[in-house]
């Protein structure tokens, strides 16, 4: 098809700048409905978004003859049964992250659109920004020699909650979220080590609630192998204190190492064997605007600054509709995704058998 149009399932904040624009945004795409259960919510959403149509039924939006394909916003306790549902009506999906609750779900999606014959896509939109890109490159080129280990760490302070159970955010209810914050911003830099150093062959951890504010687990350790047998450690805290904030990914190879935040500023270092050696400090957000990398020397290491763009999914949506247009490849898909839920699982079986 020379011009995809979309509809979307769940146009929340989510949708609001990272995505939802993009898709109106990107050449050869088209945003033409949206949904919401609030049906007042769906058509403002429209309404300001310059969105055709507006759904309160997901049913009607998927059935529309004039949407082509289909990005599931949702929170991911509904993401397999709107994939499933898209994909019967022969539609490509681009479904939000984590990808589904389990990987058990995982696998019946992947499942339904094979049957199909349509694609499905994951948002998992850091395989296409800059400072990822930049960082693969890198490592594909030999910039550290071969890798050999990988240190993930996420700290930061619980987050800000109020009392009332009732009211508690999505993210932090396990029926809905699959977890805790571990699921929403651990899968994040899950994905992207599976995307620099290959599929992990083997994962197992400990995870446990420390700061009692809610249900889900807080603070969480993994032990990974990958193919590549690489060998990697994970450390995600959501109970820490203010001043202990970090955002770190740290790959080792044999003459010398990466490291780069994931949801601070865009930082990549790259450091020579016997260089100094040090992690980035959280920043927050997702960056800035677009483009070209910066590059400053320091004694012992290279910083390559990156700019994001305003709609941070924008590159990755590009690479989703090229695909569909048969012009390309989008790096982020079922199977890859379904990688990421699977190492989850392992690490935090243990706590899922006491609770």
């Amino acid at each position: 098809m020379e011009t995809v149009r979309w509809g979307i399932i769940g146009c929340g904040d989510v949708t609001e700048v990272k995505s939802g624009p993009a898709f109106a945004l990107v050449e050869g795409s088209e945003l033409v409905a949206v949904m919401r259960r609030d049906g007042a919510k769906a058509e403002d959403y429209a309404r300001r978004h310059g969105v055709p149509r507006w759904y309160d039924d997901a049913d009607r939006l998927i059935g529309d003859p004039l949407v082509d394909a289909v990005y599931v916003a949702t929170p991911p306790s509904s993401h397999a049964e709107f994939t499933i549902r898209a994909a019967l009506a022969g539609k490509p999906v681009y479904v939000e992250k984590p990808m589904a609750l389990s990987y058990a779900q995982c696998l019946k999606m992947i499942d339904a659109c094979q049957a199909a014959e349509v694609p499905l896509f994951v948002a998992y939109y850091r395989r296409r920004l800059p400072l990822f890109v930049r960082a693969k490159e890198l490592l594909d080129a030999g910039a550290i020699g071969p890798p050999r280990a990988v240190s993930i760490t996420l700290m930061q302070p619980p987050p800000r909650i109020g009392g009332d159970p009732a009211g508690m955010p999505w993210r932090l209810r396990p029926e809905t979220s699959g977890g805790g914050l571990f699921f929403d911003l651990g899968s994040h830099m899950l994905d992207i080590a599976d995307f620099l150093l290959g599929p992990i062959a083997s994962a197992d951890g400990e995870a446990t609630n420390q700061g009692d504010l809610y249900q889900a687990e807080d603070s969480v350790s993994a032990a990974l192998r990958f193919h590549s047998e690489v060998v990697g450690t994970g450390l995600w805290c959501f109970s820490s204190g203010e001043g202990e904030q970090e955002d770190r990914i740290e790959i080792t190879g044999t003459k010398g190492r990466l490291s780069f935040p994931v949801f601070g500023e865009p930082v990549l270092t790259v450091r020579p064997a016997g260089g100094p050696v040090g992690g980035h400090r959280a920043a927050g957000g997702d960056g800035a605007a677009a483009a070209d990398e910066a590059v400053e020397e320091t004694v012992g290491a290279r910083r390559l600054t990156f700019e994001n763009p305003p709609h941070v999914q924008q590159p990755l949506i590009r690479s989703v509709v090229d695909q569909i247009r048969g012009r390309g490849a989008c790096p982020s898909t079922g199977e890859s995704a379904a990688r990421t839920a699977r190492v989850m699982d392992q690490v935090v079986k243990g706590w899922r058998a006491r609770i």
